[in-house]
């Protein structure tokens, strides 16, 4: 359950934008509504890419005072969290399937001053972070396999949003339920409407037009969406399958 409306927040992933205009890219987003920023680090072993190190948060905190999320697709996240906390990120995002020790991680990130959040992959069940669930200030479910932007949305993340959102009703828990992947215009109502709070997009925001624009309407069909029923999204299977990436 949902507290109200405003709980929405539209999460840019930096990824996507240009980076010759990194800064003004990500404040147009801003100014269109976003009210956090998503900073996907890749480092080529846990996912097949490779992307940006603590210098870019850094320089990105400069002429940004938006919360960053800094999603860590790395092996070892351990070993960067002090550097990502220091560089200016606010929440740091780590993969259950990166974590040895996953209690301690969250607790080390809570330790340098910023919000823990855990991740999920497609085949990950939200079982396999159960226990961890009270720790967290928000669970991140990927609706693509990580490591590249512009993939299709995958359907079934619908079910672990809406099992993610009962279980936080059921347990009095406070984490918020946040979705990276796909998150497009023919996605979106769906997504909110399963119990989803924090919408990672992409391409939608910045591969064509106005970031600003972009971040606008993308925002507003998700309020709209907060308006409407969920008509059964798991007996269906879910009816957002779009080609749309993020």
């Amino acid at each position: 359950m949902r507290a109200e409306d405003s709980m929405i927040a539209l999460a840019p992933s930096i990824l996507s934008a240009d980076f010759a205009r990194l800064g003004a890219e990500a404040q147009a987003a801003v100014e269109g509504g976003a009210t956090v920023l998503h900073v996907d680090v890749m480092d080529g072993h846990f996912v097949p890419n490779i992307t940006i190190g603590p210098p870019v948060v850094a320089s990105l905190r400069k002429v940004s005072k938006v919360p960053f999320d800094c999603h860590l697709m790395i092996e070892r996240p351990d070993e960067f969290i002090a550097a990502f906390a220091k560089a200016g990120a606010d929440w740091i995002s780590v993969h259950q399937e990166a974590c040895v020790l996953l209690d301690h991680t969250l607790y080390l990130i809570a330790a340098h001053g910023c919000k823990p959040g855990v991740v999920i992959n497609p085949a990950t069940p939200v079982h396999a972070i159960d226990e961890v669930l009270p720790l967290v200030h928000h669970v991140l479910v990927m609706s693509v396999n990580p490591g590249f932007g512009g993939q299709a949305f995958i359907s079934s993340s619908l079910k672990k949003i809406e099992l993610l959102s009962k279980i936080r009703e059921s347990r009095g828990l406070q984490f918020r339920i946040a979705v990276d992947g796909g998150i497009h215009h023919d996605t979106i109502a769906d997504v909110v409407r399963s119990g989803a709070d924090i919408l990672v997009a992409g391409s939608a925001i910045f591969e064509q037009g106005d970031p600003s624009e972009n971040a606008r309407h993308l925002l507003k069909s998700a309020l709209d969406a907060t308006k409407q029923p969920a008509n059964g999204l798991l007996s269906a299977g879910g009816s957002a399958i779009g080609n749309a990436g993020n």
